[in-house]
């Protein structure tokens, strides 16, 4: 079997027509890369052609302020992926004359690009034969080769790429990178493979030995922290108050209202009245909506309460009144746009 030949061949033949797939700009192939790092492609192709069209290259997104950036990454979560496609357009705009380097050791230079996204931006625009691992590569070479490595790890990245890059041979480097990619998306699935239709069954080792749930062999799971926001929803005259995370934690940049975090359930009444909470004279309304947003390894239990309060609370540089048609195009966590949508 030549892996490489047959599974090129295979996608030529099955791929999905996605708009990426019909250029070699580097630009739109990095959009891409990094909105799908974390996102399913049903539920990011609106995200990526409202992007491209609205930042169709380096120049427009370098000169773009942040919160419009932001604001049109509204609901992918993973925040920081768009602060650093940011970053990066203004560091190339600056100081590469506004062109994406062409090479893998470049690439890979750049905030907010990996091992995987440099790889993947360096083979389909520029030809560069170099694998692209990603965890769809992991699970099918795992499964037709029978890798049991411990995926995840510094020592299994590295038994994955030179495996990939061994079995990419001559073949048109972005072409395979793309078809193992796409094999794993569409037949060599986590759960549910298609392994009765699978070009290799015949070869694959976890078919034949029956052990296609069992592979690739994953760490185990970390614990979920569960966390519990209580907004303080402050409506007057028309207006109301919000603030802009900073630091380093979850939604940075983004603007949400002010907020009393615990990492235990409580009633409201009992948050509003304890030492937690560092706004003094707030007075709560006894009624609330919750929402809750599941991240990678976080639960926010999302309570916002409708409260009132003595301005002078929050006469201070860290909040903004704002009216409630502003609200609606600042960039703010997807829980808080559904409220927003659904409730102010």
């Amino acid at each position: 079997m030549v892996f490489s030949k047959e599974i090129s061949k295979w996608y030529k033949k099955n791929q999905r027509q996605l708009p990426w797939r019909d250029t070699k700009d580097p630009y739109k192939i990095w959009i891409s890369e990094i909105i799908f790092q974390q996102t399913r492609i049903d539920q990011g192709l609106e995200y990526y052609n409202r992007f491209v069209k609205t930042f169709p290259d380096i120049k427009t997104l370098a000169l773009s302020d942040e919160e419009a950036v932001l604001k049109m990454w509204q609901g992918l979560g993973y925040y920081s992926r768009a602060r650093n496609l940011h970053f990066t357009a203004i560091h190339i705009y600056n100081n590469a004359q506004g062109i994406f380097p062409s090479t893998f050791t470049e690439i890979k230079k750049l905030k907010g690009i990996g091992d995987y996204t440099a790889a993947a931006i360096a083979s389909i625009a520029f030809g560069q034969p170099v694998a692209a691992v990603d965890g769809n590569v992991f699970r099918v070479l795992s499964r037709i080769y029978g890798i049991k490595t411990v995926i995840g790890t510094s020592t299994s990245k590295k038994q994955f790429k030179e495996l990939s890059e061994k079995l990419m041979g001559n073949t048109d480097p972005g072409t395979y990178n793309q078809a193992v990619m796409e094999f794993g998306a569409l037949y060599c699935k986590p759960s549910n493979p298609d392994c009765s239709h699978c070009i290799f069954k015949t070869e694959c080792y976890a078919i034949k030995n029956n052990c296609v749930n069992e592979l690739p062999v994953k760490t185990v799971k970390k614990q979920i922290r569960i966390r519990y926001f209580y907004y303080l929803v402050i409506n007057e005259s028309g207006s109301i108050y919000v603030k802009k995370r900073t630091g380093n934690d979850i939604w940075k940049n983004l603007y949400d209202f002010p907020l009393i975090e615990t990492d235990y359930d409580a009633n409201p009444d009992t948050i509003i009245t304890s030492s937690l909470n560092p706004f003094k004279g707030i007075e709560y309304q006894g009624k609330y909506v919750e929402m809750k947003h599941k991240l990678t390894h976080q639960l926010i239990v999302c309570r916002f309460l409708k409260c009132t309060a003595n301005p002078k609370i929050f006469c201070n540089d860290s909040f903004n009144k704002i009216m409630h048609e502003k609200l609606k195009i600042l960039p703010v966590p997807r829980p808080v746009e559904e409220f927003i949508l659904n409730h102010c």
